[in-house]
């Protein structure tokens, strides 16, 4: 998705619009699956509404804090940075006593903050925009809110039925913002393509694709597969866009993805699953 959103963004298409129509596309698809195969059906009220919020306020955020990013840096470091969120929601989950501290959690923290570093300290060379990372570094850290509150809200939702509203609530958040400020759509006709990229390869497909893996093989063996997201991500940029990331990035990199690994690695004691509470989100990271 960071690709196509590069690739978008050189046909002239503003954050703004590429928010728009992603979640506009995304959620009157996945809307119309949801209902096709009765996942909105008995649906309460208040689940409802819950799912519309988590779009309208979290993910809508979250999207946005990414998407700014990726227009100022280079895919392969917003990639990386977002993928601190498990890491974040460990240490979200410990905080609000819902699960308990180990060595190996301490341990996954303190290698991801390494790697973090390594990566940061190497893009520091040449120009180093801050607002740009400080965006990037913001989306994970509100997708970590936007998984612990939902965690405690939708645990009954079935997932589609949940995404599909998700998707709509975010959709709603910048047709408002769109009406208030005005979406310019007058870019270049292959920007049209990028933005259908987007929208329904790299967020629904990529969804619907998480969901039936996730049926085959659990959710933490499709958890664990999950990090070869920002493995993609890099090699992607690299060969679309030559961005290339140092030795000291790489090995960065590398830490977190291992924290990563870490975190996610399923346990001898059973505990809440993370893909359980955000499998629509996991497809988006996308973020």
């Amino acid at each position: 998705m960071a690709v196509f959103g590069k690739l978008a963004y050189d046909a002239g298409v503003a954050v703004d619009a590429l928010l728009l129509v992603r979640f506009g596309l995304a959620g009157a698809l996945l809307l119309a699956l949801a209902l096709a195969r009765g996942s909105l059906r008995n649906l309460h009220r208040r689940a409802v509404l819950t799912g519309l919020g988590m779009g309208v306020f979290g993910y809508a955020a979250q999207s946005g804090l990414y998407f700014s990013a990726l227009a100022r840096i280079d895919a392969s470091l917003v990639a990386l940075l977002l993928y601190l969120y498990p890491v974040l929601v460990m240490v979200g989950a410990i905080a609000l006593r819902r699960e308990h501290a180990s060595r190996r959690r301490i341990g996954a923290l303190a290698v991801a903050l390494v790697g973090i570093g390594l990566v940061l300290s190497g893009a520091m060379t040449g120009r180093f925009d801050w607002l740009g990372v400080l965006l990037a570094l913001g989306a994970p850290i509100v997708y970590t809110c936007y998984i612990l509150v939902g965690d405690s809200l939708t645990a009954d939702v079935q997932p589609l039925a949940l995404t599909a509203l998700v998707c709509t609530g975010a959709f709603g958040t910048f047709l408002v913002l769109g009406l208030f400020r005005g979406t310019d759509l007058t870019f270049a006709p292959i920007g049209w393509l990028w933005l259908a990229a987007v929208a329904l390869i790299s967020t629904v497909a990529a969804i619907l694709f998480f969901f039936a893996g996730m049926a085959r093989v659990g959710p933490s063996v499709a958890s664990i597969l999950s990090i070869f997201e920002p493995v993609v991500t890099v090699v992607a940029a690299a060969l679309v866009f030559g961005e290339h990331l140092s030795a000291v990035q790489w090995l960065g990199g590398a830490l977190v993805l291992s924290a990563v690994l870490i975190v996610q690695w399923p346990r001898r004691q059973s505990l809440p699953e993370l893909s359980r509470t955000s499998p629509e989100a996991t497809a988006d990271l996308a973020v």
